[in-house]
């Protein structure tokens, strides 16, 4: 399980501007952000435990 310290989210600078590239929507901003946000999440411990699992297993 993870603790309430792990689920703290932190604020990261961010790298990336927050402007469209030539020829795209201005929407598709918001989208790469949330997109980004996603994968900055930290991996559940059940996901992790499972993915373990797995290898353990020969992924059977």
């Amino acid at each position: 399980m993870s603790s309430p310290e792990n689920d703290k989210k932190v604020d990261k600078p961010v790298s990336k501007p927050d402007v469209a590239k030539e020829g795209e929507p201005e929407w598709t901003t918001g989208l790469r952000r949330l997109y980004d946000s996603v994968l900055d999440e930290p991996m559940p411990d059940a996901f992790a435990d499972l993915l373990a699992k797995l290898d353990k297993d020969g992924g059977r």
